[in-house]
């Protein structure tokens, strides 16, 4: 990998001594990890099940790091949403915000969707987890991650960080800035991030950054925690960053995160003032861990926040629609949802807790899609297919993993079973991958197109 002469030269000059054994680890292969997802499965039962060799990765009691050969995206169980395929430093970062259930969480820059469902796990989907992207293109692909690991309390926005702060000033218990960033610590990882590179990209992106935490404070209840993290090495972006911070608000506190693993303390010395409280950042360096480069910071609003005074959001579903769902999950499900629904045209969707009135933002998923009103009949949604447990529903057809059947639903193929049962939920080792209509004994195939194996 050839990397920029400049990039060099500033890493050599921060680092000294440590340097040579940091560029060294460009000719290292690159840590691949996933995390299980509680959501769905326990730890032994999850390292029961998979087939691929594991070894935990430290600071996540979630994550693994699996070898470079094994193909787990490619296994059913990845369409199942049993784990999420992650960067294994980047798992630090949810673990230092630690969300309790029942909190309101922000995720303000949260494509593709790995930390927004870190984050989720630990909320036991209890709770208001708001995952806002503000690129139409990967907000997409944060909604269907959102969805593949059955996640029921996040409101997915794409909307502009000023946008929010005018609708939610002094609301969240717990704030994730993931900022976007020039991406040095993923060099090794995407090659792409070295043509972009430049000291005035760099520059650029701490200007960027300051004005996302700017909103994020305005959002912050008073005792509130905000967590700053990027995934590069540059102290404008990570310790300058945080100094921004600690002098623009008297009220933020800078707390200390616990370092264990190999993770490093931030570096007083690179920020402007020579600040020693940044000791009590994280910084994650791939000579000292095994995975990429990440910066985390921990802050604590102690002073007074304005408080919110929005409106909660209340159900609009007419009582037709509401009829055809029930007499859906009467018929279907041996569960029910009790959650606020909320209509988009003919699309239902159940609210997460505490969810506020959205009227005028760009709410790409509010809560769980649970399905659509088709002239006089219920459809379900994909998504809550995927939110169910199997004890959840009457029928079920489950499909070995490596079966001829699994690869069959999973290509979007008809079933043959023999039996007419209407709606089943379709499983791959007793864990859902989606639906299947039975009529006659062919199984219809309501795989969403979008995620078929070609």
């Amino acid at each position: 990998m050839k990397l920029p002469s400049e990039f060099i030269e500033k890493m050599e000059r921060l680092l000294q001594e440590e340097a040579s054994r940091f560029f060294s680890t460009y000719h290292e292969e690159k840590a691949n990890g996933l995390r299980f997802n509680p959501l769905k499965i326990d730890r032994e039962t999850f390292l029961t099940l998979v087939p691929f060799a594991l070894s935990p990765v430290p600071f996540c009691p979630t994550g693994f790091y699996y070898e470079g050969d094994e193909q787990p995206g490619k296994h059913p169980y990845h369409a199942a949403g049993l784990y999420y395929i992650q960067e294994p430093s980047a798992m630090f970062v949810a673990e230092v915000l630690k969300p309790n259930p029942g909190e309101m969480v922000l995720d303000l820059c949260a494509a593709p969707g790995g930390k927004t469902t870190q984050l989720a796990a630990m909320m036991e989907n209890q709770g208001l987890l708001v995952a806002n992207e503000i690129h139409p293109k990967r907000v997409k692909a944060l909604s269907e991650n959102i969805e593949r690991l059955g996640v029921t309390n996040a409101l997915v926005t794409n909307e502009t960080p000023e946008k929010l702060a005018q609708y939610f000033p002094g609301f969240f218990d717990k704030i994730l800035v993931d900022a976007p960033c020039s991406g040095e610590g993923m060099f090794r990882k995407d090659e792409e991030a070295v043509s972009f590179w430049s000291q005035a990209h760099v520059e650029q992106c701490a200007i960027k950054q300051r004005h996302i935490l700017d909103y994020a404070y305005e959002m912050l209840k008073e005792g509130g925690i905000l967590v700053y993290s990027t995934c590069t090495f540059a102290p404008e972006e990570n310790e300058q960053t945080v100094e921004y911070l600690l002098k623009t608000y008297e009220d933020l506190t800078l707390l200390s995160i616990e370092k264990a693993h190999g993770i490093q303390p931030g570096r007083p010395e690179w920020t402007k003032t020579n600040m020693e409280a940044i000791g009590r950042t994280a910084r994650l360096w791939p000579h000292h861990v095994k995975g990429e480069g990440h910066f985390v910071a921990k802050l604590q609003k102690t002073g007074p926040s304005p408080q919110w005074n929005g409106r909660y959001a209340k159900s609009n579903v007419s009582k037709q629609m509401i009829h055809q769902y029930r007499q859906f999950e009467q018929e279907v499900l041996q569960t029910e949802i009790e959650k606020p629904m909320y209509a988009f045209q003919n699309h239902l969707f159940a609210l997460p807790d505490h969810c506020p009135n959205f009227d005028g933002l760009k709410v790409v998923r509010a809560g769980l899609h649970v399905g659509e009103v088709k002239k006089q009949r219920f459809e379900p949604n994909h998504s809550l297919a995927l939110s169910l447990k199997l004890q959840d529903v009457r029928y079920s057809l489950d499909l070995s993993s490596d079966s001829v059947e699994c690869l069959k639903y999973l290509r979007g193929e008809t079933l043959q079973t023999g039996e007419d049962r209407g709606w089943l939920l379709i499983t791959v080792d007793g864990y859902p991958l989606g639906w299947g209509k039975e009529v006659k004994g062919i199984v219809k195939n309501f795989y969403p197109k979008g995620l078929r194996v070609m």
